[in-house]
């Protein structure tokens, strides 16, 4: 019963403090001594939104390694999405961001959120205003930056905390550095051997992040039931048609679910798909040349790939 009424309070706690945010009372913040410190704190706040309803975090949260445990996140009003929310982590010097590769930079990603009308539909010239009414936000920006709030130091100050969010403390990582060979499983072993060369896998995910930065055409789109036709609405170049950019799989057992629009929602059937992609989806137009044939995994291939996929964990998400 104690538990129960402990619960309950906590809960009514934090809808107070929800309320009193949307009222425009503010809370204290502790002060950031840096530009990154500054982003974080902007991160995860509601300002940044129509209403104070919904912050960065609440889509790209961090028991997630910055990405949504569900197939589409919800935004302002409760509106879901229509793409499903990638990873924030791992990000630095990357040259596109969202699955169509339609922003450049990280501070060009960090706009687009707060003015889509169903992610966080606020212009980011009425944010700006917002921040400097705002007793702490508007000292903390003539600190770091030396002068008032505006678009230019808002989304740097938010590039800024993403380019810390990288993770290299994995059993893959301490495996390669030989700071500790224990941790990385025989079959992570001959997982990464199957990653490599039998699965495909390395072709596309490559690099410290495994990811090349490029775009491709896995064969998710039919025009049929599955009709987003990704890239080439950025580009307009018939090549284009179906292809997205090739997500980083540093964390990848915690992201799930997976592909652009969620409909995987485990390592294992993500595995099934490439193996075998005619049996999830027929009719796939303009499918890259490298899935034109079923790779003939066996099912100890399979087990050995997902324990490899599950090295590329960082510590934090394993406690």
């Amino acid at each position: 019963m104690l538990r129960s009424w402990v619960i309950i309070t906590a809960l009514l706690a934090v809808l107070w403090a929800c309320s009193e945010e949307k009222k425009g009372i503010e809370k204290t913040l502790k002060e950031p001594q840096t530009e990154a410190e500054l982003g974080e704190l902007l991160f995860f706040d509601s300002l940044l939104s129509k209403n104070n309803q919904v912050s960065c975090a609440s889509c790209h949260k961090p028991q997630y390694a910055f990405a949504d445990n569900v197939a589409f996140s919800f935004g302002v009003d409760s509106t879901a999405g229509l793409r499903n929310t990638p990873s924030a982590m791992n990000l630095s010097g990357h040259s596109f961001f969202f699955h169509d590769g339609r922003a450049e930079s990280l501070e060009q990603q960090a706009s687009g959120p707060m003015e889509n009308p169903i992610e966080m539909n606020m212009k980011v010239s009425d944010i700006v205003e917002k921040l400097n009414k705002h007793s702490q936000y508007s000292r903390f920006f003539r600190k770091i930056y030396g002068r008032p709030a505006d678009k230019e130091n808002l989304v740097k100050a938010l590039a800024a905390y993403e380019e810390t969010l990288l993770t290299s403390h994995t059993a893959f990582d301490d495996y390669m550095s030989d700071k500790d060979t224990t941790r990385f499983s025989e079959s992570a072993k001959r997982g990464r051997i199957i990653f490599n060369e039998k699965a495909k896998c390395f072709d596309c995910h490559f690099g410290p992040d495994f990811t090349g930065d490029q775009f491709r055409n896995i064969g998710l789109f039919n025009g049929r039931d599955l009709n987003d036709s990704g890239r080439i609405a950025i580009t307009h170049e018939p090549k284009d048609l179906g292809k997205f950019k090739v997500p980083g799989l540093r964390n990848v057992s915690v992201t799930g679910p997976y592909m652009h629009n969620g409909m995987f929602k485990t390592l294992r059937e993500v595995i099934d798909y490439y193996d075998t992609p005619d049996k999830f989806v027929s009719h796939a137009q303009n499918r890259d040349t490298l899935l034109s044939k079923p790779l003939h995994l066996t099912e100890q291939d399979k087990t050995d790939l997902e324990s490899f996929l599950k090295s590329l964990t960082d510590d934090r998400f394993l406690k």
